[in-house]
């Protein structure tokens, strides 16, 4: 499977965030989902099948580009 990004780390800030990846190409659709934890953390990064990663719930993300926090 081929990368074509740098790593990035979900932490989850409550019980019950969903983490979502995106498929790649023509037609985007979910093609993987994770529920985290309260403490819970991910590590991640896109591939030749992932394009994009959709968070839900209370997390912080920790990437190349910087933190973000989710309101929700």
């Amino acid at each position: 499977m081929q990368t074509t990004g740098d790593f990035f780390v979900i932490k989850a800030k409550e019980n019950g965030v969903n983490v979502i990846g995106l498929t790649r190409g023509k037609d985007t659709r979910f093609h993987h989902s994770e529920k985290l934890d309260k403490g819970e953390v991910m590590i991640a990064q896109f591939t030749e099948h992932t394009s994009a990663v959709k968070i839900r719930g209370k997390a912080t993300i920790v990437t190349p580009f910087g933190i973000v926090e989710t309101d929700e």
